[in-house]
């Protein structure tokens, strides 16, 4: 074999050793991580056990310094937000905007930034008004210091719509209809996704005695909701499709609607929260997003980003429900074997020292021999 075939083959190796490596990611998927804990891990830890359970993303509520550099050559994808309290003047101040681009997303440039999120949950709110020019600010000053790639969005609740059942009758409150359409205008000319938070704990916990465990788990086995063409077996895809036809209502069928926030609790409103529940839910999407059909049936060719909720319990929050999001304790233990890392001397990282050592020994059989 001549040297250059032999080069060939070992550089054939490298590149299947990095893709079987990498081959798990679930490109739809991220987690995010809140910081309302006085115990939580240091960020290299953080980093390191995202890369372990094999996500796409992760969604930062505000800039970490020491995080957002521990990403740097990770890949990761990054949605980030500046602080709610930042908004107004963001908007109101072209230069606030364009040094926060340049303090917390030009000097890293190894870190996957792809989504700014100008504020959650703040329409309905005083500052939702600052929104679109906070949004037009931050978009002008990314493409200023060449970062123009990355999306400007926002992130809004379904407490935005009026009704959202069934999913065809989706439509905005009248009173935020005006700027939701001013900000959908935005994401539509730069072809970015507008941002929801999605419970459909919440949905399940308020009113038992109509929506069913079964539905808000993705248990059910068989259409729960029929919507003229449209049949749901989950309440996540309803909800998503009462989005998009709000958004038809208004002329903008054609932004994407992305999941900025969805989870279940484990604990603090028993029977409805449970360690069961939570895995039942959150494996259920899980799956939904890394098999099959990755849309809605009203969207069924676009696929969903994802972002549960969340990474770790975080102590600081009001109430044991809010604390009880996570997948995994401060000390990084898991609360339930949601992405299947549980210790063992086969895990992902293991499994990739697998695949390298199999690189190395074929390389040096290739040489010595061939």
């Amino acid at each position: 074999m001549s040297n250059s075939t032999m080069f060939l083959v070992i550089t054939l190796l490298f590149i299947l050793a990095r893709l079987t490596a990498a081959g798990n990611m679930n490109p739809f998927v991220g987690v995010c991580d809140g910081r309302n804990g006085d115990n939580l891990p240091p960020p290299a830890q953080i980093v390191s056990l995202y890369k372990k359970i094999n996500v796409a993303g992760i969604r930062l509520y505000e800039p970490v310094p020491d995080l957002i550099v521990s990403l740097q050559g990770t890949g990761l994808l990054v949605a980030l937000g500046p602080r709610n309290e930042e908004i107004k003047t963001l908007a109101e101040r072209y230069e606030f905007a364009l040094n926060w681009v340049k303090t917390f997303i030009a000097p890293y440039k190894n870190v996957a930034f792809s989504w700014i999120t100008v504020g959650n949950e703040v329409i309905e709110g005083e500052i939702g008004r600052y929104v679109p020019q906070a949004m037009k600010n931050l978009k002008a000053a990314l493409t200023e210091i060449g970062n123009s790639k990355i999306h400007v969005t926002t992130v809004i609740s379904t407490a935005s719509l009026a009704n959202s059942y069934p999913p065809s009758a989706g439509v905005f409150k009248p009173a935020i209809t005006e700027l939701i359409t001013e900000i959908v205008s935005i994401l539509s000319s730069t072809d970015s996704p507008l941002m929801v938070n999605v419970y459909p704990y919440f949905a399940y916990a308020s009113d038992p005695s109509h929506v069913t465990l079964e539905y808000a788990t993705f248990r059910s086995t068989s259409p729960v909701v029929t919507d003229g063409k449209y049949q749901y077996t989950n309440i996540f895809d309803a909800s998503l499709d009462a989005f998009n036809a709000a958004l038809e209502k208004i002329n903008h069928g054609s932004v994407k609607v992305y999941v900025a926030e969805t989870g279940w609790p484990t604990r603090g409103n028993v029977p409805y929260t449970s360690v069961e529940n939570a895995r039942a839910y959150n494996q259920g999407l899980l799956k939904k997003l890394t098999t099959g059909n990755k849309g809605t049936p009203r969207r069924p060719n676009v696929p969903v980003m994802t972002f549960f909720f969340e990474m770790f319990n975080e102590d600081l929050k009001e109430g044991d429900v809010e604390k009880s999001f996570g997948f995994f304790n401060p000390d990084m233990a898991p609360v339930y074997d949601m992405w299947n890392i549980n210790v063992s001397s086969y895990d992902k990282e293991g499994y990739s020292w697998v695949i390298w050592t199999m690189f190395i020994i074929t390389s040096l059989f290739l040489f010595y021999f061939i």
